[in-house]
């Protein structure tokens, strides 16, 4: 508690291990609270946790809580999840997909992913589940990052079909993106004409946070 309370004037790192995938992990206290960051970003709570929460209300509440399947591409200490099951109160099927096992461990251990009756978690490469899963989702949340890295592959054409085809009549894709140079802009000012050009409804909700910039995705 005492940490907890500290933590308002200085941020206090009370847990530290290495990933393969991830490389740094850290587990801090942070104006009070637990936040799981990489060696150069937020991972989950925190700013991350803000940013997707912004976006969830910008798809509304209730129109959440009528979905009956929701996956997640990109787990990490799963606060998008917490967000869905304390604040939005969903209690139907959260599936969370995530590469990287040190990483669930943390989530488990510090943020009790594995108590949440309604979610199954998976290990897999995002890429590899999305072309195998036989399932269809209301809602798909893209979160994924390699410290301040995206993968290329999310950006890709055949990717956003595929996930566009898992998606039930009336779904919605929420991806949360980061920009932190000129690339980066250009990059997603290309995603998003491919997306037009795809026919998919955008909604674009820039600088959240400061360095992220949320898509919300809808199929015409």
């Amino acid at each position: 508690m005492i940490k907890k309370w500290l933590s308002f004037i200085v941020p206090i790192t009370i847990f530290q291990k290495k990933s393969a995938w991830s490389n740094s992990l850290e587990i801090t206290w942070n104006n009070g609270e637990l936040v799981l960051d990489s060696k150069n970003t937020n991972y989950s709570y925190g700013s991350l946790q803000r940013i997707l929460r912004k976006g969830l209300k910008t798809i509304g509440y209730e129109r959440i809580l009528g979905m009956r399947h929701i996956l997640l591409l990109g787990v990490a200490g799963g606060s998008v999840i917490k967000t869905l099951i304390d604040e939005v109160h969903y209690k139907n099927r959260i599936t969370g997909v995530d590469i990287d096992p040190v990483i669930i461990e943390i989530a488990n251990q510090f943020f009790k992913l594995n108590e949440i009756e309604n979610l199954e978690i998976i290990i897999d490469d995002a890429f590899e589940f999305v072309l195998k899963t036989k399932e269809k989702y209301d809602m798909i949340i893209i979160d994924i990052f390699q410290d301040t890295t995206m993968p290329n592959f999310l950006f890709e054409s055949f990717f956003i079909k595929r996930i566009g085809f898992l998606l039930n009549q009336n779904g919605v894709i929420l991806f949360n993106t980061m920009l932190l140079d000129d690339k980066d802009n250009e990059r997603n000012k290309k995603y998003t004409q491919k997306l037009d050009k795809l026919k998919f409804k955008t909604t674009i909700i820039p600088r959240v946070e400061q360095h992220n910039e949320l898509i919300i995705i809808e199929n015409n």
